[in-house]
């Protein structure tokens, strides 16, 4: 959601952070190959990739890469599912 996206990137920026903002996951894999981020905040409904399966490819390219995810799904299953993959 961009007003949930705006105002955490205000906030982090307010602190000192220097944010990126992706709206797909494709490129996010793409700069992260080029550059290890310091953290990771996802969404788990992105419109090419899934984020679960985009975290996956995160963490093989950066196993310590500390993921968060960040999404309106309140399922069970999906909370377990971000956990049981690194996040």
């Amino acid at each position: 959601e961009q007003g949930i996206a705006d105002t955490l990137v205000y906030m982090l920026q307010q602190e000192g952070f220097a944010v990126e903002v992706f709206e797909r996951g494709l490129p996010v894999l793409d700069k992260a190959r080029k550059q290890v981020p310091d953290v990771m905040i996802l969404d788990v409904g992105l419109p090419d990739i899934s984020g679960f399966e985009l975290c996956r490819q995160l963490l093989a390219l950066h196993p310590a890469l500390p993921v968060l995810f960040l999404t309106a799904r309140s399922e069970e299953v999906d909370r377990l599912l971000g956990l049981e993959i690194g996040a």
